[in-house]
């Protein structure tokens, strides 16, 4: 690729011939619209014009076509189509970058189904976007984990608990040896518990902990807000002490967290939520391999991957590669820490550990540790142990019989995953 371009790479469908519905796309997202103009000179084209880099036909899937699509429905075809374009039209601007290849091009009636998947981007984006500035070392060293899998949850019940209940909560998960604790992403700044009283209430409880101990759990507060106000909340955030601070980054959006970025002094925790609204669909939307690098550009230390046996929509195989995609080089920037949540518990640390090779990982579990039959430091050990069985190469037979902790999780989430 050249250090010039741009390639967007998406899965389209169509009725009408590829290559035309290939064009249409290109031009409507760079020089040109439904007819020719006088200044559209054969030089502007050839300098700014998207052009079509390949296009590859593959099967069809049962997906219905997107309302408003052009051609007889029995004609549909599908392909992956890799476009070209001039970095000059946008330069190194992440939202500019998006208004050209994920732009008008979703409401093209020439395109039954049209989902960008993947961005190979040029260098001048690192050299505008710093990336993350913790990513996976800085957040091992602030949380006093050096190695193994970084075992952390959410606060549950999600909302509706009092800062002194939520000191509590900290409290326990602090003496069950937990490295990270993080807000729900329901949990913003509401009246019922504004985020200053929870930092008031959950940094003391914190700091006596490390006072004893030498080491200090991470706490994300999530700092969600309008643009004006993240900075800020960051600010109180870290003048109580705290080590992490968390953003929904489809809320705040890419220039929202960027901008929290380049304030930041602690690592942020990229909360993914809403993802589904841009990532689930076959027919139109932005995949996770994409969207992870546009996130990553913009600072986020920790971003969310869903985790193996999830209970949400996504397959396992879906889940694997986008950690994957997490872990991957990007344009020499630091590395992002991939986080496992939704219906994680220890029982799944095997099967996760045999299929990514790596304990570079944050792993959350809600209910598989608030859930734990004997309570929620037994939740924690049976994560750890979990973990760390697996870290060494057992069995899940031998995990089960070194710990009673995972044994008992077995008895409400099933049987270990091998």
């Amino acid at each position: 690729m050249s250090a010039q371009h741009v390639i967007a790479t998406y899965i389209i469908e169509t009725s009408l011939p590829l290559l035309h519905a290939a064009e249409v796309l290109a031009g409507e997202q760079s020089t040109g619209t439904f007819v020719r103009v006088q200044r559209e000179s054969d030089d502007v084209r050839a300098r700014f014009a998207a052009q079509v880099e390949s296009i590859q036909e593959i099967p069809l899937t049962g997906a219905s076509r997107l309302p408003g699509a052009v051609g007889d429905p029995a004609d549909r075809r599908r392909a992956v189509l890799r476009l070209r374009f001039p970095l000059d039209n946008f330069g190194p601007s992440l939202p500019n970058l998006l208004a050209a290849v994920a732009g008008n091009l979703f409401e093209i009636k020439e395109l039954s189904a049209v989902r960008l998947i993947d961005l190979d981007l040029p260098a001048a984006f690192a050299e505008r976007y710093q990336g993350p500035r913790f990513g996976v070392a800085g957040t091992r060293r602030l949380m006093g984990a050096s190695d193994g899998a970084m075992i952390g949850t959410i606060i549950k019940p999600s909302i509706g608990l009092a800062p002194s209940e939520l000191a509590e909560v900290v409290g326990e998960l602090a003496e069950a040896g937990i490295d990270f604790i993080k807000d729900d992403e329901l949990q913003g700044n509401g009246p019922s518990s504004p985020l200053s009283a929870r930092v008031d209430a959950v940094m003391p409880v914190l700091h006596r902990y490390a006072d004893r101990t030498g080491r200090m759990p991470m706490y994300a507060f999530n700092i969600t807000d309008d643009i004006g106000r993240l900075e800020a909340n960051h600010d109180l955030v870290v003048a109580a002490g705290g080590t992490c601070v968390m953003a929904c980054v489809n809320l705040v959006g890419l220039a929202g967290l960027e901008l929290l970025s380049t304030h930041t002094a602690v690592p942020i925790h990229g909360h993914r939520t809403m993802f589904g609204a841009i990532g689930r669909s076959e027919q139109v939307g932005i995949g996770f391999r994409a969207w992870q690098k546009l996130a990553r550009l913009s600072g986020a230390d920790h971003l969310h991957t869903n985790g193996i046996s999830n209970k949400f929509y996504e397959t396992d195989d879906e889940v694997l590669d986008s950690i994957a995609a997490v872990r991957e080089p990007l344009l020499g920037i630091n590395s992002t820490v991939p986080v496992l949540s939704s219906g994680q518990w220890g029982g799944l640390a095997h099967a996760t550990y045999r299929a990514v090779g790596t304990t570079d990982l944050l792993v959350l579990a809600g209910g598989g540790i608030h859930g734990h039959p004997d309570g929620a430091a037994a939740g924690v050990s049976s994560m750890r142990d979990a973990w760390a069985s697996a870290a060494r190469g057992e069995s899940v037979h031998e995990a089960v019989e070194r710990s009673d902790a995972l044994r008992r999780a077995t008895e409400v989430f099933g049987p270990v995953r091998a």
